[in-house]
């Protein structure tokens, strides 16, 4: 049974855009409401302060130019940092640097094991659709790029593995890492013909000296338990016999369960408890126990409480 340190605060709540909007300000609360009603003994959980990232931190991964956007925008309060999908309001800058500053802290907390932590969750991180340049997908900051960057040149982790199991395909992460052969991207989504952002095809497989260190796995709409039991059968052969990672990333977005209002899946949080599980497995076996999960999309609050719960409940149940 391992300790496992969790991000909650209000400063990490304040990452949403409004109760009107599908990602709103509600669901970090959801997630520990429900896990302080199924979990009554909460002594493996090391509940950590949200802490906020500077602004060179942030550069390590996203454009000057754009940064200096979402500052801009974030002092005026109003309009969209991207197309349509992610408005702009007052203080927007400093709530994602908080994702990406909490982040980091779970990767301390992992590496560091000041507290005693093995593993990590941050629900509201996992802002996988963030380029470089530009925001995406109700994501501004890409706190899982920075992270990795992190975790290669502060801690000397070469081998990364990050597992992206939302409804969406993580392609701000995919194609920042496509031609890194040490990055080992596993992502099972909503095939992209049915589903935003439209990427992620089997053919996939990264770029030049990175080909065969990415693996996309699409899957139709009204997947069940049974295709996700199936398609991540092929992520952990893929991790155990081709990434052999020195740390994990668990993208544990909830939008693929069944009901959320933006997405065609129908799995149950069950498949958040085999993944979890699996990874957790592999963890202690290539990692000495580093694994991170970050909350990622889902829009349907009850949703996100029992897949959340069943993520975290895996860290800290015996293997």
């Amino acid at each position: 049974m391992c300790k496992t340190s969790v991000l909650l605060g209000d400063e990490l709540a304040k990452y949403g855009f409004g109760s009107s909007h599908p990602l709103n300000n509600n669901r970090m609360e959801a997630f520990w409401n429900k896990f302080k009603e199924l979990v009554p003994d909460r002594s493996l959980i090391e509940i950590e302060v949200p802490t906020i990232a500077d602004e060179e931190t942030i550069l390590s991964f996203h454009d000057k130019s754009y940064v200096d956007l979402v500052k801009q925008y974030s002092q005026l309060g109003s309009g969209y940092l991207d197309a349509g999908d992610t408005p702009a309001y007052k203080g927007v800058f400093e709530a994602a640097a908080t994702v990406v500053g909490s982040s980091l802290k779970a990767l301390e907390a992992v590496i560091e094991r000041k507290k005693g932590s093995r593993h990590a969750f941050n629900p509201i991180g996992g802002l996988h659709h963030a380029y470089r340049g530009n925001a995406s997908g109700f994501c501004v900051f890409n706190d899982i790029g920075i992270m990795i960057l992190r975790a290669r040149h502060k801690y000397g982790l070469d081998r990364i593995a990050y597992v992206d199991i939302d409804a969406h395909h993580g392609d701000g992460v995919y194609y920042e890492f496509e031609r890194d052969p040490l990055i080992f991207v596993a992502d099972i989504h909503e095939d992209g013909k049915y589903l935003f952002p439209g990427t992620g095809s089997r053919e996939e497989r990264g770029r030049g000296e990175a080909e065969g260190t990415k693996l996309n796995v699409p899957v139709a709409p009204g997947s069940t338990d049974i295709e996700f039991v199936a398609s991540f059968k092929e992520v952990e052969k893929f991790i155990d016999g081709v990434a052999k990672p020195d740390l994990i990333i668990l993208q544990c977005g909830a939008d693929c369960i069944e009901s959320d209002p933006l997405t065609h899946l129908r799995y149950s949080p069950e498949s958040h408890k085999y993944a979890s599980r699996s990874l957790h497995k592999l963890a202690h076996k290539y990692c000495d126990g580093r694994i991170i999960a970050l909350g990622g999309g889902g829009y349907n609050l009850n949703n996100i409480g029992e897949a959340w719960t069943n993520v975290v409940l895996s860290f800290i149940s015996e293997l």
